[in-house]
């Protein structure tokens, strides 16, 4: 952890705040509710619970102290309605705005459901988050919208064609973002995930991502599918890097670093061939027989890009956002959560 980073935890410890999380029963936004339940934060939660589960409530739960979570008020309503989003905003210093539908397959088999939870939804909760003079309103974008551009590392500024209908609307939002700042001078920061895993990640359902479904599969001996050869790769980012990278931008003091948008990751390229060895060998050091389980490849998806890296330059210069886990260190951490939670085939 950076002295930078570990500074600002500590003045978030002696002066709380009031912080807004959409989407805070869902992966990303749980790990943010338990990070500042943590430093004594005050924090208004909302999520309709369509992606979010109330589990992952009871594990934060489980893991502050009963005064922590006192100071926790839930909110169980649905962005796409302005009212919900005005009420929610009332009084807080900073918005970390996560709720959306994820899943380039889901939107391409339903752009409308994606359209208007990632645009009206967002709409709603900026406009609402200005009204209330909010300090900062951080939201999640993504690494889907470099969409085809060729370039490697990907670099904030130099973007293709969106190849799904989620792109779009994270675009969109990036967009609307902008004319807030230009127009009524709001102060945003947008950050870029790139492939975001760790405790709490959904491994199932039709659209769960690739790491929580491969620790789930192997643990419970079921079979492994690749799309594609396996030489795609992904920048994946370890969660507590996520964390960070939002609180960071929440605070943020530097001028320059407002109203932009950050590549949020590790910098690191990992092909999915080299994570199904990872993930098998942590699973296997978990006690479970995978000895004989090996990929299944499967056509590619459409709307899937090939390969993706980020450059996260601008983030460590403006931001002082340093990744503190490598793939291998998140991967470890999670293989404890993810086969705690399987009786599985044990060896």
């Amino acid at each position: 952890m950076t002295d930078q980073y570990q500074n600002t935890l500590n003045h978030l410890y002696e002066h709380p705040r009031t912080w807004l999380i959409t989407g805070v029963a869902g992966f990303i936004g749980s790990n943010l509710l338990e990070a500042l339940l943590l430093l004594n934060q005050k924090v208004v939660g909302v999520d309709n619970f369509v992606t979010g589960y109330r589990r992952n409530l009871e594990d934060v739960q489980a893991g502050v102290s009963p005064e922590q979570w006192a100071r926790f008020r839930f909110i169980e309503a649905d962005i796409c309605h302005l009212e919900t989003c005005r009420a929610a905003c009332a009084d807080v210093d900073y918005v970390l705005h996560q709720a959306a539908l994820g899943s380039v397959p889901r939107s391409i088999e339903d752009p409308l459901f994606t359209n208007a939870a990632n645009i009206d939804g967002f709409l709603n909760m900026l406009t609402a988050s200005r009204d209330a003079g909010v300090r900062r309103f951080v939201y999640a974008a993504s690494s889907s919208t470099y969409g085809d551009h060729p370039g490697l590392p990907k670099v904030e500024d130099e973007i293709g064609t969106p190849l799904s209908p989620y792109a779009v609307t994270k675009y969109v939002n990036e967009l609307y973002a902008d004319v807030f700042a230009q127009c009524y001078g709001f102060k945003t920061i947008g950050l870029r995930y790139f492939n975001i895993f760790g405790r709490r990640q959904d491994p199932d359902g039709a659209y769960a991502a690739v790491i929580p479904r491969w620790f789930a599969a192997m643990a419970d001996g079921e079979p492994v599918y690749i799309f594609g050869d396996g030489e795609t790769s992904r920048d994946f980012c370890y969660i507590d890097n996520c964390v960070q990278a939002n609180i960071l931008a929440a605070v943020a003091s530097d001028e320059q670093a407002l109203n932009r948008v950050y590549n949020v990751a590790y910098g690191q390229r990992t092909t999915l061939n080299e994570l199904f060895e990872m993930i098998r060998s942590l699973v296997q050091q978990s006690g479970f027989d995978v000895a004989g389980i090996e990929p299944k490849y499967r056509d590619f998806r459409p709307g899937d890009v090939r390969h993706s890296l980020a450059d996260i330059t601008r983030a460590r210069e403006l931001l002082g956002y340093d990744p503190a886990y490598s793939v291998q260190d998140g991967l470890e951490k999670t293989a404890g959560w993810y086969c705690g939670q399987h009786e599985g085939v044990k060896v």
